[in-house]
C-alpha cells in the first residue's frame, strides 16, 4: 500500500470476489470463478499480438514457444470476455501493464490451485511469467502464497504422497537406492494416496486404519458427508492434534500435541527461507511435541531412531537426504534465515531462483486450453458456490473458534449479490438454503456486491453448518487438489 501511495508500482488484482486489496488496485479484474486459464491466455494473446514478449529471453531459456503461440491465438479479448465475464479493454490493460513493467511479479493463492484444473492454472501463470522474462530477478517471479505458515517446509520434507524429502520421486531407482543406503529400508516403488483418495479408499473399506495429524478432515475436506462415512468405517483411527476437533471425535486414540509456541524446530516460508522457531511456554497437561510422539510410536514399531533425539538431530537427518537443505544447520540459522537451495555449509543460500538460467538448460512453455469446470451452472443448479476463509477465522476454526477473534463472527453466513437477492426476494439476515448435488447448507444472507451475480460465497469454518457438505470430491488429476472454488448450486429462501 505504501508503494502504491508513492506511485512506485502498478497493482493488478484478479479475483471473482471484491477482496479488500481491490480498493488499492490500478486494474481490478473480477473473472468468473473457473475461468483463470482463459483469462491468462487472453493476456498472453495481447502480449504476443503487440510484440511485448521477451524475445531474447525466450530464445535463450524456453522451449515450446510455437506451441504456446498456436494455443493462445484464439483467445482474443473478445473471446475471453464471453468465458470470464471481463471487459476486453480490462484484459488489454492488464496484459500491457504486466508485460511493460521493468519487474513484474505474480502472487497467487488457493483461488488458483483449488480447482480440478488447478495444475493448468499454475502452468498458465508460469507461461505468462516466462513469456515476459519475469523470472530470475528481484521483483519478479511466480510466488505462491501458502495457506499455512509451514506448508512449504512440510512439502520440502516429504509430506506428499509421491516424494521423499527434497522432492525426490519414489518411482525413481536412484531415490530407492538412496533410501536403502541412508535409512536401511526398502521404499515402496509406487506413490501413495492424497487425502481425498484416502477418504475414498476408507469409504470403500480398502483402508482399515488411519493416523491423522493436525488435520480436521470433517471440516476441511470436500463432501463432508462422505468423509463422515469414511471415518466411521475405519477399524482404527488415531488423531494427533492440539484440540479435540470434530475429526478427533471419531478417533479410537487421541494423542495430545504441543502447539507451535510450545516446541522448538524450524519453519520454511513461501520464499524458501528456513528459520528457527523456539519454545516460548510449556505445553499443558500431557501434550507433547509432534516429533516426540512420532519418535515414541516409531520405536514401539521397531524403528532404530536413536540418532534422532531432538529437533536439531532430526533437522540434520533432513539435510542428509534432501540436497537443498544439506548446508543449513541450527548453528547457521542463529544468524538468521537461510533460503534453500543451500547445498553446502559454505553456500550463502539462494534468495532468488534462476538468476543464471534453469537447472536443466531450458524451461518449457506448457500451453493449456481452457476447459469448462466439472460443475458449471445449469438450469437445475444455476449458481456457482465458492468457499474460502474470512479474516476472523483460520482454517477449520479449531483454534480461532476457541479464541477472542471467533467472537466477531460465530456462525455461517452466505454472501449473495443484490440482484440475486432481489430475484429470490430475500432480505439481509434472512435464511436461505444452498443445495448442491451432494447436500444442503442453510445460513443467514449477507447481501453484498463482493460477489458477482450468479455466485455465492460460503466461509468453511463452521462445522455445524459445514460449507464442504456442498463441495465435490472430484480432484485435479495431477495435483490431486479438490475443486473447492466451483460447485454448482441452487438457492431457496427458507421460511
Amino acid at each position: 500500500k505504501e508503494r502504491l501511495k508513492k506511485g512506485g508500482c502498478t497493482l493488478i488484482v484478479c479475483d471473482p470476489r471484491k477482496i479488500e486489496m481491490a480498493k488499492y488496485a490500478d486494474i481490478d479484474i473480477r473473472q468468473k470463478s473457473g475461468s483463470d486459464v482463459a483469462l491468462l491466455n487472453g493476456m498472453m494473446h495481447v502480449i504476443l499480438r503487440d510484440g511485448l514478449h521477451a524475445e531474447e529471453f525466450i530464445a535463450k531459456n524456453v522451449n515450446n514457444f510455437e506451441k504456446l503461440k498456436e494455443t493462445v491465438a484464439k483467445y482474443t479479448p473478445e473471446y475471453v470476455s464471453k468465458i470470464a465475464g471481463v471487459a476486453p479493454e480490462l484484459i488489454e490493460k492488464a496484459a500491457r501493464a504486466y508485460a511493460k513493467g521493468s519487474n513484474s511479479a505474480i502472487f497467487y493463492t488457493m483461488g488458483i490451485t483449488q480447482h480440478i484444473t488447478g495444475t493448468n492454472n499454475v502452468r498458465s501463470v508460469a507461461n505468462l511469467a516466462l513469456l515476459c522474462g519475469m523470472l530470475g530477478r528481484p521483483g519478479t517471479g511466480v510466488n505462491p502464497l501458502r495457506g499455512q505458515n509451514n506448508v512449504q517446509g512440510a512439502c520440502d520434507t516429504g509430506c506428499l504422497p509421491e516424494v521423499i524429502p527434497g522432492y525426490q520421486k519414489v518411482t525413481l531407482p536412484a531415490t530407492q537406492q538412496k533410501v536403502k543406503e541412508l535409512w536401511g529400508s526398502d521404499l515402496p516403488a509406487t506413490p501413495g494416496l492424497s487425502v481425498v483418495e484416502m477418504m475414498h479408499a476408507a469409504g470403500e473399506g480398502k483402508i482399515k486404519g488411519m493416523y491423522i495429524m493436525g488435520e480436521n478432515s470433517m471440516v476441511t475436506e470436500p463432501d463432508s458427508d462422505h468423509v463422515r462415512h469414511a471415518l466411521k468405517k475405519l477399524d482404527f483411527l488415531v488423531v494427533q492434534d492440539i484440540f479435540l476437533t470434530e475429526t478427533a471425535e471419531f478417533a479410537h486414540v487421541v494423542l495430545p500435541a504441543a502447539s507451535w509456541g510450545e516446541k522448538d524446530g524450524t519453519f520454511t516460508n513461501t520464499c524458501r527461507a528456513v528459520q528457527r522457531v523456539r519454545k516460548a511456554v510449556d505445553s499443558p497437561g500431557e501434550a507433547r511435541p509432534d516429533w516426540e510422539i512420532l519418535l515414541a510410536v516409531g520405536k514401539r514399531l521397531g524403528a532404530s531412531w536413536n540418532d534422532m533425539n531432538s529437533p536439531e538431530t532430526i533437522f540434520n537427518a533432513i539435510g542428509r537426504i534432501a540436497p537443498a537443505y544439506a548446508g543449513i544447520t541450527y548453528a547457521r540459522l542463529e544468524g538468521g534465515a537461510l533460503p534453500w537451495p543451500c547445498p553446502t555449509c559454505e553456500h550463502p543460500g539462494t534468495p532468488i531462483l534462476y538468476t543464471t538460467g534453469f537447472p536443466r538448460g531450458k524451461a518449457d512453455f506448457s500451453p493449456c486450453d481452457w476447459v469448462k469446470p466439472d460443475e458449471w451452472p445449469t438450469e437445475e443448479y444455476p449458481f456457482i458456490a465458492t468457499t474460502g476463509r474470512i479474516l476472523y477465522h483460520y482454517h477449520s476454526g479449531s483454534m480461532t473458534r476457541r479464541s477472542s477473534t471467533g467472537e466477531f463472527i460465530k456462525e455461517m453466513y452466505i454472501e449473495v449479490n443484490p440482484a440475486d437477492a432481489t430475484a429470490l426476494n430475500v432480505k439481509d439476515g434472512e435464511q436461505i438454503k444452498v443445495t448442491s448435488r451432494r447436500g444442503e447448507v442453510s445460513g443467514s444472507v449477507k447481501i453484498t456486491d463482493r460477489v458477482p451475480a450468479g455466485t455465492v460465497f460460503l466461509p468453511f469454518h463452521f462445522s455445524e453448518t459445514s460449507a464442504n457438505i456442498l463441495t465435490s470430491a472430484k480432484i485435479d488429476p495431477y495435483s490431486k487438489t479438490p475443486g473447492f472454488k466451483v460447485n454448482a448450486v441452487k438457492l431457496e429462501k427458507t421460511v
